[in-house]
């Protein structure tokens, strides 16, 4: 089985898991260098991970590896694809591609001059459950879909998935939001479990998506509160003219119109026994809707996704399909920003209007 040889550009928390992946999948990834320009962070970054670490796009480069990743700060993303747009290099870059509209116009007209070999690594529609509900849409099991109510995701991941459930490409929508805050509990961060008390004021984002044909999003979500809290979940329903996903359980209808209520079914190897764990499988009833592509790797569900966008790549460089492409993440950050344009004259209706990528969705 041929390898997919990497190198990384960064050296922060996302970064991280580009280097899991490839120790945790060998057989199928390999790192080939890490670039820090700063000498003495690069001297401490290799001790910790036992990586090669080099200063320059040059020596990066020397290794030959089939593609770069790109894992920086967000504010430094738009102007470093364009660097590696003029030398050519093919990127894999992290989300979001740009922070401003100006960024996003910027980066397609150096898209469309310079034509690279970019794919962007927005990870969540191939998480193990997002996955899951995906393939039962496509399966026609709730039928034609209409709305979703998503509170699981924020800003320009959650208007991906949205267009990714919705089956949205470039249509125009009406959008009326507002920002509440609200006190919570720490319960659980990136460092892991609190048991403190601390509060904090936490801003929680509504808002109603309704696009030209009729298909409408309900968003909302308490960011940073739902990505690490165990008080605060995550909840998804997705309707469509035959059944509905309400989170773990989909209700459908059969051939003959009877109604048939189903769980889906999570299968983690090792539970409860002496078997390393690992994630296998998403199953309803006794059908699989999820098959991991790394079998008996010990990732986690985000480590399973960006290792799939890992896998897409190398299929997109080699004349495949694209894996999530430049288009889509610039319509994802320009519905986002509309998002907040709503956000600061809460529940007048913002407008989106034609933007230059849209013929490439």
């Amino acid at each position: 089985m041929e390898r997919i040889r990497y190198a990384l550009i960064g050296s922060g928390w996302r970064a991280e898991f580009y280097i899991r992946i490839a120790r945790a999948v060998p057989e199928r990834f390999e790192l080939s260098a890490v670039l820090i320009r700063d000498h003495e962070k690069g001297r401490l970054f290799a001790e910790r991970f036992r990586v090669k670490v080099v200063h320059t796009l040059q020596e990066l480069l020397l290794d030959q590896p089939e593609f770069v990743v790109l894992a920086i700060k967000r504010g430094c993303v738009t102007d470093y694809l364009l660097q590696l747009f003029k030398e050519g290099v093919p990127v894999l870059t992290e989300t979001p591609p740009g922070e401003s509209e100006e960024d996003l116009c910027r980066l397609w007209d150096a898209f469309m001059t310079y034509s690279p070999r970019i794919q962007v690594a927005e990870q969540y529609y191939l998480q193990p459950l997002y996955a899951a509900w995906y393939k039962a849409i496509q399966d026609g099991l709730i039928g034609q879909v209409q709305n979703i109510s998503i509170s699981a995701l924020h800003g320009y991941h959650g208007i991906s998935m949205i267009r990714h459930m919705l089956g949205i490409r470039g249509e125009p929508c009406t959008i009326h939001g507002k920002r509440y805050h609200f006190s919570v509990t720490e319960t659980y961060g990136r460092e892991g479990m609190c048991f403190d008390g601390e509060t904090f004021l936490c801003p929680r984002d509504r808002a109603e998506i309704e696009f030209e044909d009729g298909r409408t999003a309900f968003f909302d979500f308490s960011d940073p509160a739902q990505y690490h809290s165990f008080i605060r979940t995550r909840q998804l329903n997705i309707q469509g003219s035959r059944g509905e996903i309400d989170d773990l359980t989909i209700r459908y209808l059969t051939d003959q119109n009877i109604p048939v209520e189903e769980n889906l079914r999570r299968i983690d190897l090792g539970v409860y026994g002496n078997q390393e764990w690992s994630h296998f499988a998403i199953m309803l009833g006794e059908g699989f809707l999820y098959k991991t592509p790394f079998v008996n790797a010990r990732l986690n569900d985000d480590e399973l996704a960006v290792g799939s966008l890992l896998l897409g790549m190398h299929r997109y460089l080699a004349g495949g399909p694209q894996v999530y492409s430049l288009a889509d993440a610039l319509q994802d950050m320009y519905l986002c920003l509309k998002l907040e344009e709503a956000y600061r004259d809460p529940f007048a209706p913002v407008e989106t209007e034609p933007r230059p990528w849209d013929d490439a969705l």
